[in-house]
């Protein structure tokens, strides 16, 4: 370690300051990914903003690195970072929900799980992701992708307002009203800018919901491929559905024969008309044989945590992403190559749409640029044995390159891994220089460097 006394630190905030003379040092550097083993100088577990306030002055000051840990998913492991003072969000978790105004305001440690619990007391959401175990700040921060965005945007078009603690340790609002610079930014440009300390949202009516996990074998994949890109095409945007591909889950209405085997799945929702419900599902049961499904009305929070529990805290992983402009057949090949090839039960090969309401906000008018595809697919590999870790990243390479041809020049932020840094400028394309130059306005010295990296003009 660096030899840096942080006593002074622990004066200046509520939280506690972790280093690693203290019992729970370990529990406190680990985030999700199993494969990130760093060593921060010390956690500090924040209480209120004055907390982040004194952590930034002291990380600048002391010349510290300094990560910044939401819910802790990032892939690359960006919440943590050897000799870094890490700044975590851990116990500041509340959402405030305003049912007149119909939006919620949420702190910076809240999981979308929090998120949903809170809105849908309110028959109320706004789109978040897949998992519910993901912080809403860095997918909000990335862009937002999840199963309301074909019909409200992502979850960055929805941010209405947030809270940013600066690299000279200011506190300010960004919104269209107030530093609309900054706010510009936090819409796509990740944690570039300063440690967001809350986030407002715009929220939408969504309560029960229509909910589809279909289950085919992968040698009918083609076939259901063409038929999901081809029906979603004039689908209403109040049917958001995702293409993937799995090893069959252990779940119930999936017979035990399945499960562990390559599959083919389609799985999303309806929010339209619940009468109509039953008939937007019914062509995904008849387009190829089923092995199993589970189809009917269901909380839209239940959907969005399904999945959490192939996900627990520790799983090694690595993952990478791309835009599509079209789910093109040779996109569709390389998919049945790869796809049918899924290593680890754990494992998720999705197809998201991003078309509809994402393509109604234009390239320049947030960070996020990427308006014109109208699909991302994103490889999360997971696994538990690290004997397996060399052939897992090499799957998932070849995977990614296998979909180049067909894939757009940037790729999904949040679905990028460590070594993926060089290609921030690419991903950001025709807004990366204004990007560079908010950064330099806000972050001169890149402090916040521990993180899909944009370097100040």
């Amino acid at each position: 370690m660096n030899g840096i006394s942080f006593d002074s630190l622990r004066e200046q905030v509520r939280g506690r300051v972790i280093t690693p003379g203290d019992a729970d040092y370990d529990e406190a550097r680990a985030v999700q990914n199993g494969m990130i083993d760093k060593r921060p100088a010390a956690v500090v577990r924040v209480s209120q903003v004055a907390d982040v306030m004194a952590a930034v002055n002291f990380a600048r000051d002391n010349s510290l690195a300094l990560a910044v840990r939401g819910g802790g998913h990032s892939g690359p492991g960006f919440g943590t970072a050897d000799d870094a003072l890490v700044i975590d969000f851990a116990n500041t978790r509340g959402v405030r929900v305003d049912p007149a105004n119909n939006t919620a305001r949420t702190e910076a440690g809240a999981t979308w799980a929090d998120f949903n619990h809170a809105t849908h007391a309110f028959g109320l959401a706004t789109t978040g992701g897949i998992v519910g175990s993901t912080g809403v700040s860095g997918l909000t921060l990335g862009g937002g992708i999840g199963y309301l965005d074909r019909k409200y945007g992502l979850s960055c078009d929805n941010l209405l307002s947030a809270d940013v603690v600066t690299a000279d340790g200011k506190f300010l609002t960004a919104s269209e009203k107030e530093n609309d610079d900054l706010f510009w930014a936090l819409r796509g440009g990740g944690g570039n800018f300063g440690v967001v300390t809350s986030l407002e949202f715009r929220l939408h009516p969504v309560d029960m919901v229509h909910a589809g996990i279909v289950i085919y074998p992968v040698e009918h994949a083609e076939t259901v491929a063409k038929f999901y890109r081809e029906h979603l095409a004039s689908a209403p945007e109040e049917l958001g559905a995702f293409l993937a591909f799995h090893q069959g889950p252990p779940v119930p209405f999936l017979p035990e024969e399945w499960h562990g085997k390559p599959v083919c799945v389609v799985v999303g929702m309806w929010t339209g008309d619940p009468a109509e419900g039953p008939a937007r599902w019914q062509p995904f049961l008849d387009v190829a044989p089923v092995v199993g499904s589970m189809v009917g009305p269901m909380p839209y929070p239940a959907l969005n945590s399904a999945f959490d529990g192939l996900y627990p805290k520790g799983l090694l992983a690595y993952w990478k992403a791309a835009f599509l402009p079209e789910l093109s057949d040779g996109a569709i090949n390389a998919h049945l190559d790869f796809g049918s090839r899924v290593p680890s039960v754990q494992t998720a090969v999705h197809i998201y749409p991003i078309d509809g309401a994402v393509h109604r906000v234009g390239v320049k008018d947030t960070a996020f640029p990427n308006r014109n595809a109208k699909f991302s697919p994103v490889i999360a590999c997971h696994w538990e044995d690290p004997g397996d870790t060399e052939a897992n990243i090499a799957w998932v390479r070849d995977y990614a390159a296998a979909l180049q041809p067909y894939s757009e020049a940037a790729g999904y932020i949040n679905f990028m891994d460590g070594d993926d840094r060089s290609r921030v400028a690419e991903n950001y394309g025709p807004n990366y220089d204004r990007l560079s130059g908010i950064k330099a306005k806000y972050d001169p010295q890149n402090l916040f460097h521990v993180n899909q990296n944009i370097t100040p003009v």
